[in-house]
């Protein structure tokens, strides 16, 4: 059975991925789209009335630091610039939208993720925890979610297919090129260009390996006491090569990484919009 849903999600997103290229023909069909503020990507996804996604769109950027979004415009011109590129290629106005948020975000911190997308011209009908959203791909009945993002690790965690407990610590990707950075004595912008190339990730891995252990760490602290056997990593963070083996050698219980992680929650908050 997991083998199957784990087969069935990556079949979803490699449908996603697909999109990015060659959008699907929509002639007709009444479309939703999945707004997802990452810390280093900015990734629109659109799905349409069955939850087949049609097209998908991301963009480098840093408008966006632990969950909060410190540079509103930039964040909103970012938004409305992909909108508009879609839009172009699929020949139909985007109206309605979901977004998410770390797990733990409330109030005007929340709203301002929501704001990005109102100001770049959606109509936002849906706002969940980003680990949640993810699961939407995953359908997960039972086990953890883990969203590596750049700022931050979300936990959610699901018993019978309900989420019984969230939480979210600073701890990410831009960790990871904090010591890349320090250790080839480069700058930060030249260490996130060097992460995302996967030809190095072997080579860079045991610089950032401490940071990892330090992601385990936060999730064998969370998942304490709900009967964890098995945790799911999604988030552009778990795309580097290799991390999964050394979170599921701390947590001693089998750690899962889907294909193309950094497009799980993008795809899950368009399927959620897709529900209502």
């Amino acid at each position: 059975m997991l083998v199957e849903s784990l087969n069935k999600a990556n079949n979803l997103i490699k449908k996603f991925q697909d999109t990015f290229n060659k959008p699907a023909l929509v002639k007709g069909k009444k479309l939703f789209t999945g707004v997802d503020l990452g810390t280093a990507y900015i990734v629109l996804a659109v799905v349409d009335e069955a939850g087949e996604p049609v097209a998908g769109a991301m963009q480098f950027a840093q408008v966006v630091k632990d969950g909060l979004v410190v540079d509103y415009m930039g964040a909103v011109d970012i938004v409305k610039n992909l909108k508009k590129k879609l839009e172009g290629a699929l020949g139909y106005d985007l109206l309605e939208a979901g977004t998410a948020y770390p797990p733990g975000t409330i109030g005007g911190d929340q709203r301002a993720i929501g704001y990005v997308a109102e100001a770049a011209g959606f109509e936002v009908i849906s706002m969940i925890d980003e680990p949640t959203a993810a699961n939407n791909v995953l359908k997960i009945e039972n086990g953890a979610v883990v969203d590596i993002g750049g700022g931050t690790t979300g936990i959610a965690v699901l018993k019978n297919k309900e989420v019984v407990y969230v939480a979210d610590e600073p701890t990410g990707g831009i960790h990871f090129s904090l010591v890349i950075a320090g250790s080839h004595k480069i700058s930060f912008l030249e260490a996130e260009e060097l992460k995302r190339d996967f030809a190095r990730h072997r080579e860079l891995f045991p610089i950032v390996k401490p940071v990892v252990e330090k992601v385990a760490a936060i999730v064998q602290r969370h998942i304490k006491g709900h009967n964890v056997n098995t945790v799911y990593l999604v988030g552009g963070t778990s795309c580097f090569e290799g991390m999964e083996k050394v979170i599921e050698k701390e947590l001693e219980i089998p750690v899962i990484k889907p294909d193309n992680p950094l497009l799980v929650t993008p795809l899950g908050i368009a399927l959620e919009v897709q529900k209502i």
